[in-house]
């Protein structure tokens, strides 16, 4: 067991002015480390000594920065162990890996990357409260890999990112993080090298340290590891300095070194009956589909994922993470899933990570692998729920009308996602647990969730395999582009009444890098091999391309000039409160909604009135009202929801002392500016007509009065 003496201080560190690496092992029987030149030469080796608590160590003046080396394990090969003593092997502290072999058969070995000074000047992290924020999911190279506005040599890499024209273009769409795409160093498959493909998304982890070295620009791979290092440091001050925070998608549920049979690179060869998981009989438990799973009920995993966090978050100063098949993280020595998992605990608890932000994506392929509303507490999961219910709500319900005369279903589910999913999120974590999205890198985008009835993924060279089969999309008549223009003109209003469920719900939303501006992977569900322009951000866009754009922008100005749209606790009852929004559902003709009306599939026209009372400080939109001898003020909207094409009969609510209702956004509309050009205002009890299927969005005006709550 790794015992507190030892496990502050693993891979290559400096004790006493002398250079020195320990690696943990509690099954090898001798290690040695290896020097490595550029074309895999061993050019000298040093037996390590073994320590107390499973520690190897050995110490190497020429263990300096750029220095390549590795280590060799010998001990028992049957089992669960798979030692041999001819492997090199990467040590899973190294601050870069390089390949000195060959794509076809790579050979991995660890670089020395000395800590050195990096000038932050007066940057600081953004610190952003959780309910302001706004994500955006991107892949580094994807991104700028066609970006005009930046030279050549920097498309695609993290210099790109930080390029001053790409986070104008993020700060203009109004996104307050970055969440990259897996930034870890990694390996492509053997089984895509084989076909001469290579992993592009990236969740196949090499080294937990090690920034992926591709994604760095020429001259900074020319200029060694220490380069990349400082041109990652250099993105994050940059986006930083605009205050965006920076998250990472990290993948400490499984590695690269795959299945039983497959490629050794590191864990297999250093102590696989530690690492990695097993059932009773010695066979791998594989929760991930990837082969392999890390096994957290072991102390020495545990640590090494708090130091790799504690690692980026102190180097490199990241504010967040969004972990990969996180419920694998949970698993306990049984590999049943734990919510107060040690390791789940600890992350929260550690005080250098004391302001991340924690996002788990809450499932895994195991038995009991959907977790679901299951994380504790200060975490925040990404939430499928409502994923599915906006999808069906927006689309299948809808296509399914078109066949069969009636929806599936009514409103009942879509409003509870709406509000936060309180049916899945307890009171003390509140809304805020709930990331809300509904695309993400796995799975359509939102041009293809309402292009495509189904997965086209043969250039995967999977036989179509892959991918999941429950889309909950709709091609609206025509699978993939259509010259059709009312099929167009509904599938751009769709796009758009999407966007607005997940950028005024309650909760974190996030969107996928593309889908404001309607990005098509032709209907292919699961790129993860597929580095193209398939997958890569186009800027060169269309009017129609533009119009969604601001749309975007619109409803993300609407979300954070209105905190009734961002409360961080649920509200259940009557009254105002600060922190949660009071929510009064009506139905189309302005009565109170009762019980039975949430699931009929004729109840799917919503109007809900939102209020709550918020600091005067903190008020920054028009229309609000002072509260008698509290210095608070009342910010309050009115969304109407209508989830059919039938054009239907609305009467606004006629509650309190509301005078109107001004209209602020229209999804009926193509482009925004027609909405606040329309200039409409409705009075309380106006019977109107709304067009379907549709959200609208309306400031609410009360008389100036006096105000008692």
């Amino acid at each position: 067991m790794l015992d507190s003496q030892t496990r502050s201080d693993l891979g290559v560190t400096h004790h006493q002015g002398i250079a020195r690496l320990r690696v943990f092992s509690t099954h090898a029987t001798a290690m040695t480390l290896c020097l490595v030149d550029a074309d895999g030469t061993v050019t000298r080796t040093i037996e390590m000594a073994s320590m107390p608590g499973g520690i190897w160590q050995a110490e190497c003046a020429e263990l300096v920065n750029g220095q390549r080396y590795a280590v060799r394990a010998d001990g028992p090969s049957s089992g669960t162990n798979a030692f041999d003593k001819h492997r090199l092997l990467v040590e899973p502290y190294a601050r870069q890996v390089a390949n000195v072999g060959t794509v076809a058969v790579p050979i991995w070995t660890a670089q020395v990357v000395e800590t050195e000074p990096f000038d932050w000047g007066q940057v600081r992290a953004p610190l952003l409260p959780l309910r302001d924020v706004v994500v955006y999911e991107a892949h580094v190279k994807g991104f700028t890999q066609l970006a005009p506005h930046m030279p050549e040599e920097l498309r695609g890499s993290y210099a790109g990112l930080a390029h001053e024209d790409t986070i104008a273009y993020l700060q203009s769409v109004g996104v307050t993080a970055v969440e990259l795409l897996p930034v870890h160093a990694f390996a492509s498959e053997s089984f895509l090298r084989r076909q001469g493909m290579a992993n592009y998304w990236g969740y196949n982890t090499l080294g937990f340290f090690a920034p992926h070295a591709d994604y760095a620009s020429p001259a900074a791979r020319a200029a060694g590891p220490h380069a990349v290092a400082r041109e990652f440091k250099g993105m994050v001050k940059h986006l930083h300095a605009a205050g965006i925070e920076v998250y990472l998608d990290v993948v400490y549920n499984h590695t690269s070194e795959g299945g039983r049979g497959d490629e050794t690179s590191m864990f297999r060869g250093l102590d696989n009956a530690t690492y990695y998981r097993h059932d009773m009989h010695g066979n791998p438990v594989d929760e991930t589909g990837c082969g392999n799973s890390l096994d957290t009920s072991e102390a020495v995993v545990r640590e090494l994922i708090l130091d790799s966090l504690r690692y980026w978050v102190e180097e490199f100063r990241i504010d967040g993470f969004r972990f990969d098949l996180a419920a694998t993280l949970g698993r306990n020595a049984h590999h049943a899933f734990e919510r107060h998992h040690p390791l789940l605990e600890a992350i929260v608890n550690d005080d250098r990570l004391a302001d991340t932000k924690l996002i788990a994506e809450p499932w895994d392929v195991g038995m009991g692998g959907w977790q679901t509303g299951n994380f504790p507490e200060d975490w925040s999961e990404w939430n499928d729920s409502f994923r599915d219910h906006a999808r069906s709500f927006w689309v299948r319900d809808i296509a399914e009308a078109r066949s069969y005369g009636v929806h599936p279903e009514g409103a009942g589910a879509f409003s509870t996602s709406f509000a936060g999913s309180s049916n899945m999120f307890s009171d003390d974590r509140g809304p805020l647990a709930s990331v809300n999205f509904v695309t993400a890198h796995d799975g359509f985008t939102l041009r293809d969730l309402v292009s495509y009835n189904v997965k086209h993924n043969l250039q995967n060279a999977e036989l179509g395999r892959d991918g999941t089969g429950d889309n909950r999309s709709w091609n609206f008549g025509v699978e993939g582009p259509s010259d059709s223009s009312s099929i167009e003109t509904l599938r751009r209003r769709t796009m758009r009444n999407l966007l607005s469920t997940v950028l005024l719900s309650a909760g974190v939303p996030m969107l996928t890098a593309g889908d404001e501006v309607a990005r098509s992977q032709k209907g292919n569900n699961n790129p993860y091999n597929q580095d193209s322009p398939l997958t890569w951000f186009s800027w060169d866009l269309s009017e129609i391309q533009l119009a969604q754009l601001a749309h975007t922008r619109r409803l993300i100005e609407l979300r954070g000039a209105h905190q009734v749209l961002r409360p961080s606790s649920f509200n259940h009852g009557h009254a105002l409160s600060e922190h949660g929004t009071r929510r009064r559902w009506f139905d189309a003709l302005g009565n109170p909604m009762g019980d039975g009306s949430w699931q009929g599939p004729g109840g799917r026209t919503l109007q809900v009135l939102l209020d709550a009372y918020i600091p005067e400080a903190d008020a920054d939109f028009t229309g609000a009202e002072l509260v008698d001898g509290v210095r608070m003020l009342i910010d309050r909207l009115l969304i109407v929801v209508h989830g059919s094409e039938d054009d239907a009969a609305l009467r606004t609510p006629a509650v309190d002392d509301i005078t109107g209702y001004r209209l602020l956004w229209d999804s009926t509309h193509e482009h925004p500016d027609e909405a606040l050009g329309a200039s409409r205002v409705l009075v309380p009890g106006q019977l109107t007509g709304i067009e379907g299927p549709s959200v609208q969005v309306y400031a609410v005006d009360v008389e100036r009065l006096h105000h008692h709550l």
